[in-house]
């Protein structure tokens, strides 16, 4: 049947067993209790009620917001002239604050302290302690904000304190300042309508060579910068809590569009009352006619009839969610297939006013494509103003039609 279109495509099974067995690095007593307790917090999130809420109807996304993290940090010297020694313990823990411009993109004030150890020659060489209490601004952004994990990449640069101790090189020993640069890959797991799981790696390259307690870079390079500044990573596990959410993400419609907006038992009420004879509406009929005539990318152009504008506007109104969502599935099992996304508008206005509001509309149903997971590699879009109408402008009919967006196979 057509309401088969959509469903749910998603089962979030979350199993946590055997945490000792889980705790690949030794904490040592104190971290591994505060990771079991952070475990068992987690664990009443998701099974509370709201989960299930939220993963049905993707509520918990909006198109701006607030949100506040924190968690814990497993930290690890990358590129330093000491020796990374398992079961040292290194450890810390993070507090965020985080501004979401839209769905796609953030930027994020991080504060946190850090732990690490590492020995002055291998295996059982002088220990040389660091402690670190800094703050980093980065900005993020998010692959495919709908889904319920999200995938995003981050950089942005920061300043600590620092304090060393037991170093070789006694004027490192004590306090200091300096600042660094940061990579970031991460994901966010939905929990909640307002809770997600947070995991994150992160590539920290520091301004100078004495950040390890030692000068210079055994190495010979600072890492991915080069150079011989020291560097390190950073594990991020914690939660995020988002406290202020704006309007509700169009986005969503991609799941819930076709649902909540076709009334099918009015279309068999309707069919029934004009029909001549007693008869029986056939569903998988109809479902193999619209099968038999979607665009496949066999041809060259596409006409998305439905996806149209309100004037002077470039938002998707709500009855073009089901037509992008065919698109997109047609696109996504077509990978093959390179789209410049078109957009148009009628004659009202000046040409140079008209080219940039179509511009804006190819550019919103590109994005809502790549939300729904196309590569945004395989997409361009490009604005065509008034040319190139389809019907008569004279007409209102005919402008809302001319307010339209095509596909050219490219």
């Amino acid at each position: 049947m057509i309401a088969s279109f959509i469903r749910k495509r998603y089962i979030f099974n979350i199993i946590i067993n055997n945490l000792d067995g889980f705790l690949i690095f030794d904490l040592g007593g104190y971290m591994k209790k505060l990771f079991l307790l952070f475990t068992l917090a987690i664990t009443v999130l998701l099974a509370s009620s709201s989960f299930a809420q939220t993963n049905s109807k993707y509520g918990w996304l909006s198109q701006d917001s607030w949100s506040f993290g924190f968690g814990g940090i497993y930290p690890r010297y990358l590129s330093t002239n000491l020796s990374v020694v398992e079961g040292l313990p290194n450890f810390g823990g993070f507090a965020s604050i985080q501004r979401n411009f839209s769905e796609h993109v953030g930027l994020r004030l991080k504060i946190n302290y850090t732990h690490l150890q590492g020995h002055v020659g291998s295996p059982t060489g002088v220990t040389v302690k660091n402690n670190m209490f800094g703050g980093d601004f980065d900005l993020i952004y998010y692959f495919v904000p709908s889904e319920p994990i999200s995938p995003y990449f981050g950089f942005g640069a920061g300043g600590f304190a620092q304090s060393i101790s037991n170093s070789p090189s006694p004027s490192l020993n004590g306090g200091k300042a300096d600042y660094q640069v940061n990579l970031i890959f991460g994901s966010e797991w939905t929990v909640g309508k307002e809770w997600r799981l947070k995991t994150e790696l992160a590539y920290h390259n520091v301004a100078s060579t004495g950040f390890d307690g030692l000068f210079g870079t055994s190495s010979g390079s600072g890492g991915i910068f080069s150079g011989n500044n020291d560097s390190y990573m950073t594990f991020d596990f914690g939660l995020v809590y988002y406290f202020k959410k704006g309007p509700v993400s169009k986005l969503n419609d991609l799941y819930t569009g076709i649902k909540d907006n076709v009334d099918y038992d009015r279309i068999e009420s309707m069919i029934k009352k004009y029909a001549t004879e007693p008869t029986t509406v056939d569903y998988d009929r109809i479902e193999d006619i619209v099968k038999k005539y979607q665009s496949t990318g066999a041809v060259e152009n596409w006409y998305l009839v439905g996806v149209n504008f309100d004037f002077n506007k470039s938002t998707l109104r709500p009855e073009s969610m089901p037509i992008l969502y065919n698109a997109a599935e047609i696109l996504l099992s077509h990978p093959d297939l390179n789209i410049e996304v078109q957009g148009y508008t009628d004659n009202t206005g000046s040409e140079k006013y008209n080219q940039k509001l179509s511009q804006k509309r190819a550019n919103a149903v590109r994005d809502y494509l790549i939300a729904k997971g196309v590569a945004a590699s395989r997409l361009t879009a490009v604005g065509y103003g008034e040319a190139s109408p389809i019907m008569d402008n004279s007409t209102a009919t005919g402008r809302a039609f001319n307010r339209r967006i095509e596909f050219k196979v490219r």
